[in-house]
């Protein structure tokens, strides 16, 4: 088996195959960023000595082979070897000869692990981010499109007062403003370069950290290497704090989509193509994608604990414990992703009744209105409450059904350009841009 770490003994070969665990079924997902991260490595090397102009020049072609082949779907982890480092490593060697040995100097496994888990994750940051964006655009589209189409409130799941269609695509779109706001923050916290920490102590090579730093596109480093490896764990679990308050709010508006479908709310009709139906009743049309959602954004809520439960109590330095987290975080974003898309899908199509209040049974949500139109007219509030709910008692109660709120964030105000501009200045904060200019820069012959 190839191992970075041979010293011409074997081990047992299930303890290998214990120690490895899914490690190679795992790395592929980070093949493009350990290559990205050997590149701006070795041309620090060579900026130090450590590696001449032709030799980077020849290391740059191939990696940025590997790369394009990482990119299409043909990098694999041979069977034998251990992890991308390995087999990256191995390629180089295979094709250069002893040029390809000399990209390690320097680092360790464990700061070339930290460093491909923060790219990769500022990377899937990327794309969840535009997930949300684009759930935000279409709930607030469907906000303005519905935005007089009253609908009932509830509380604790009774008919409470009078509500809207443009207050409850809105309200999810301004919960993805928060939740975006988080996402910034641990894009923050990801977005630290911790190459050059090797070990965790360091290296006697004159390594200059800055310039690996900037040729990422990082934001800063991690300065001091202990902590540069106390953050594996760390950063996973502040990134699925995000992910988490994410699917929170997904699982909500999933729930109240299915609770909204049903026969007997009949508030909204999702496009029957996004149904499923029931093998024995034909009238079905199942909310299934919605379920799902609910279903895997509540497991995803977990995510956190199950990452504080592996690193929980650890001491500094690397324990083989923080392998594990990979399992349950780098998945992790494909099912976000997906529950993201299906959600932004359905909105768009989602169709709304706008004949809900002609059954009477909401009648009684109008009674607020009814205390505050008499208060208005000079009744005090006590007396006009107790007024309203006699009537009501007595079965005299007739409501208006026309709303006059103005206040902002009101039926009548819903602040939809307020809340763009909240999201838009949390988008601009991520300065996308400057990253992938980093990137691309790195990736040009």
């Amino acid at each position: 088996m190839q191992k970075l770490w041979d010293k011409g003994y074997d081990i047992n070969e299930e303890i290998a195959c214990f120690t490895i665990g899914r490690d190679r079924e795992l790395d592929l997902y980070l093949a493009q960023h350990d290559v990205l991260g050997s590149m701006a490595h070795i041309t620090m090397l060579e900026s130090i000595g450590l590696l001449q102009p032709n030799e980077l020049d020849t290391l740059l072609a191939e990696l940025r082979h590997i790369y394009h082949d990482a990119e299409q779907g043909r990098f694999q982890i041979e069977e034998g070897v251990e992890d991308v480092h390995s087999q990256v490593e191995l390629l180089l060697t295979r094709r250069l000869g002893d040029i390809g040995k000399k990209i390690h100097s320097g680092r360790s496994r464990n700061d070339q692990v930290l460093l491909d888990l923060k790219l990769w994750t500022r990377h899937q940051l990327h794309l969840i981010a535009t997930d949300v964006r684009a759930l935000f655009d279409e709930l607030q589209r469907q906000s303005e499109h519905y935005r007089d189409v009253l609908m009932p409130g509830y509380t604790h799941l009774q008919v409470a007062m009078p509500s809207s269609f443009g207050l409850w695509f809105g309200a999810y779109a301004e919960s993805l403003v928060d939740d975006m706001t988080l996402l910034q923050a641990a894009y923050r916290i990801t977005n630290r370069n911790p190459l050059g920490s090797a070990a965790g102590y360091g290296s006697s090579f004159p390594l200059n950290r800055q310039m690996t730093t900037d040729l990422l596109g990082f934001d800063s480093m991690d300065y001091n290497v202990v902590y540069a490896q106390m953050g594996r764990g760390k950063m996973e679990r502040n990134v699925s704090f995000a992910l988490a308050g994410l699917a929170g709010t997904l699982s909500k508006l999933a729930f109240d989509a299915c609770l909204f479908n049903s026969q007997n709310f009949a508030f909204v009709r999702l496009p029957k193509e996004c149904t499923t139906g029931s093998s024995i009743m034909p009238h079905k049309k199942n909310p299934d994608v919605f379920e799902l959602t609910r279903a895997k954004c509540n497991k995803l809520q977990a995510l956190p604990g199950q990452i504080t439960l592996i690193m929980n109590n650890l001491p500094s330095g690397y324990f083989r414990d923080l392998q594990i987290i990979k399992e349950v975080f780098l998945p992790a974003f494909q099912e976000l992703h997906d529950c993201l898309q299906m959600a932004s899908y359905i909105i768009s199509r989602m169709e709304v009744n706008e004949h809900i209040l002609d059954d009477p049974r909401y009648d009684l949500m109008f009674s607020v209105e009814e205390v505050n139109r008499l208060v208005i007219e000079g009744v005090p509030f006590r007396d006009a409450y107790r007024q309203v709910g006699m009537a009501i008692e007595a079965g005299s109660f007739k409501p208006d059904k026309t709303v006059h709120h103005t206040h902002e964030g009101s039926i009548g105000n819903l602040c939809t350009a307020q809340i763009t501009d909240l999201m838009q200045q949390a988008w601009d904060s991520f300065d996308f841009d400057r990253v992938l200019s980093a990137e691309q820069q790195l990736l040009q012959p």
